[in-house]
């Protein structure tokens, strides 16, 4: 019987996993296009009436080998690229980059990434160089009009790539925008430096520093410092800071009054100074800030010296509000985002990067009167997915060990055209974010919907030791990390095991990073999970306190505990210590560049599992650095996966997925 024009099919039958689904592997890299950073161009606001003008952003673009390009958006809403073929907007300090550029009077100052040096780029003009061709990184880029030059985090490798010191060295540097002079020191004598912020009349000047072994969520320090007339350091004290006392997001209001974020009281609150102190602007129990892994976030951004806009985060959501910074009354706006960072000011509101469970995250502007516009065009067409094959997340909390709790978000298999066997369950992903200090969020991810779509459940944990969620919660993960993060993975499994959403005997673990090695050591030291996918994972506890960039060289220090005291304590948490335990599948990938977690040791692993006969699959690829950029890399990669989860649990995939090789073979 032919079913009515307006009557759906009935759903098929078939096996879990090997569902046809629209969101193939290169449909999620083409929409992958990320957004990472956002800068207005403060003297383009009186240019024009558009509230929007002078917004700028930077994106990677897979199918261009991950090119960073600032884009800007124009009169009567055109996107214009702006970074020429050749060149590639990003920044390497730290690694993680960020405060890649800055905008000001339409001049763009960019780092490039193959030589790190700073570039001018004046509209109809040629670039040019502003910094030496030498092996110093830049970051956070500040424009001093007052004084024709920029200042910005510097990290000078010049001395370790000698072997002079151990370490890259740190300051804040002025670089004349002519380009003829030496970048001038500013200040040094710390490990590390961030958001250097300019007062509005430019003669005073803010930023954050810490000193190993400290990372910047455990102490970080704020300083205020008059300029001189040449443009020189003076008079410098400290604002806020001190032990158990991080500082995040320091920013300058209209009118001069310097604010920030700390979690002096326990939580990510904004404060300003007093004068006589630091002075809280709203107190509540949750972050208006964030952990800094990259340059150049904010969170908050002003509308006037009375007003302020802000972000903040909400049981692993972030909401968006109005904050009186006279009375401190919080008004939080109707807006249809869950993912909320980059919050800059613009002509007559902000500009910011949102997402939001039925959308990936764009570029959005605020106009201040209840208005929110796609400043970012949506995907190409054939890029869209039909909503009928998005899964919701569900926000869960769930008991863990400890009479502690942990969060996460559960997505089941969605797809319109099909089911799964009677009286069969679905297999699970149980996915860890990176970091670890870190979180997860709800955004539209269409890597997400790639597994769901083909019938897979997926829980996306936000452990212990996450961020969003106070001090006390991320504190929690404290010498203690690869035991509480891998149990609340564990914990969110048996959560969706005891709900009856998922198969007991198809329980995967997946992650990048910290993430990685979450999933090696729950495959390690417990015996709950059938399959493990490791991207870039750390196996080997000792090796990366010994050998990793000089950001995160002293990260195990809190994790752990300092590697001279306890090194068996190294040893005991690491996977390669301890891969006689190790008897489940494994799939590994890796980048032949990466400076964070050296691929030798995935190199390692893989040959000691190998040599146990442990079903192992790896793939690296070259060039990569830590995270994968390129387009067919990322495909490769997410393919793989599939196919190795195919093998493991007996399904077959559905589509041209090359086939990964398994050695030995993976038993059924």
């Amino acid at each position: 019987m032919t079913p009515l024009a307006d009557e759906a099919p009935a759903p098929r039958v078939a096996p879990y996993g090997s569902w046809v689904s629209p969101i193939t592997a290169a449909r999620v890299v083409r929409q992958a296009a990320e957004v990472q950073e956002i800068a207005t161009d403060a003297a383009a606001f009186d240019a024009s009436g558009d509230p929007m003008a002078g917004v700028y952003w930077l994106e990677s673009r897979p199918d261009e080998g991950g090119r960073g390009v600032i884009v800007r958006y124009g009169a009567e809403g055109r996107v214009v690229d702006r970074t020429p073929d050749g060149y590639s907007a990003r920044s390497r300090v730290h690694e993680y980059g960020g405060g890649a550029f800055t905008v000001y009077a339409g001049v763009i100052y960019f780092v490039n990434e193959t030589d790190q040096r700073i570039y001018a780029q004046a509209p109809g003009d040629p670039l040019r160089p502003l910094t030496p061709p030498d092996d110093r990184r830049y970051a956070d880029l500040v424009v001093d009009a007052k004084r024709s030059r920029l200042i910005a985090v510097c990290e000078d490798h010049r001395g370790a790539a000698s072997g002079n010191r151990s370490e890259a060295g740190a300051s804040l540097v002025a670089v004349p925008t002519s380009g003829q002079t030496e970048p001038q020191t500013l200040y040094a004598g710390n490990d590390f430096y961030a958001a250097p912020r300019l007062s509005p009349d430019g003669d005073q000047l803010a930023w954050l520093s810490w000193d190993h072994p400290n990372m910047p969520w455990d102490r970080s320090d704020l300083w205020r410092a008059s300029l001189r007339e040449n443009g020189g350091i003076q008079e410098r004290a400290r604002v806020a800071g001190g032990p158990e006392e991080a500082v995040a997001h320091p920013a300058w209001s209209p009118g001069g009054t310097l604010f920030f974020v700390s979690d002096r009281a326990g939580w990510w609150n904004l404060y300003r100074d007093s004068g006589q102190g630091p002075r809280v602007v709203h107190r509540s129990p949750h972050d208006f800030g964030r952990p800094h892994w990259v340059f150049g976030d904010s969170s908050y951004a002003f509308l006037s010296d009375r007003r302020l806009i802000c972000s903040f985060a909400n049981a692993g959501s972030w909401r968006l509000a109005v904050l009186s910074v006279e009375s401190g009354l919080l008004r939080t706006l109707e807006a249809p985002f869950g993912e909320i960072h980059q919050v800059h000011a613009t002509r007559g509101g902000v500009a910011f990067l949102g997402g939001a469970p039925d959308r990936p995250t764009a570029v959005v502007g605020f106009d201040g009167s209840g208005r929110f516009m796609d400043l970012r065009p949506p995907p190409a067409a054939d890029a869209r997915v039909s909503p009928a094959f998005i899964s919701a997340p569900e926000s869960i909390t769930f008991p863990t060990t400890d009479d502690a709790t942990a969060h996460g978000f559960y997505y089941a298999p969605q797809n319109p055209h099909f089911r799964g066997p009677p009286g069969e369950l679905p297999p699970l992903i149980v996915r860890s974010h990176g970091g670890p200090t870190s979180a997860t969020s709800d955004t539209l991810r269409l890597e997400i919907q790639f597994w769901t779509s083909r019938g897979f459940a997926l829980v996306d944990v936000n452990y212990r030791g996450s961020s969003g969620y106070g001090r006390e919660f991320r504190n929690a993960l404290r010498g203690r990390w690869g035991l509480v993060d891998v149990e609340d993975c564990i914990s969110a499994a048996r959560y969706l095991l005891d709900r009856g959403d998922v198969d007991r005997r198809r329980l995967a673990i997946a992650g990048r990073s910290a993430g990685g090695y979450t999933t090696l050591a729950a495959l390690t030291f417990h015996n709950v999970f059938a399959a493990g996918a490791s991207y870039y994972g750390i196996s080997d506890m000792e090796s990366l306190a010994l050998d990793t960039h000089k950001f995160e060289s002293r990260y195990l220090d809190q994790l752990l505990a300092p590697y001279h005291e306890r090194p068996e304590l190294y040893r005991a948490r690491s996977p390669l210590y301890n891969v006689p335990a190790i008897n489940t599948p494994i799939i590994f990938f890796q980048g032949s560049e990466d400076r964070v977690v050296p691929p030798e040791q995935t190199r390692q692993i893989v040959a000691a599992l190998r040599e146990r006969g442990v079903p192992v699959a790896s793939l690296e690829f070259a060039g990569e650095r830590h995270g994968f950029r390129q387009a067919e890399n990322r495909v490769r990669a997410l393919e793989a996966e599939l196919s190795f989860y195919g093998q493991v649990f007996g399904f077959e995939p559905a589509g041209d997925v090359p086939p990964v090789e398994i050695t030995p073979a993976a038993p059924l």
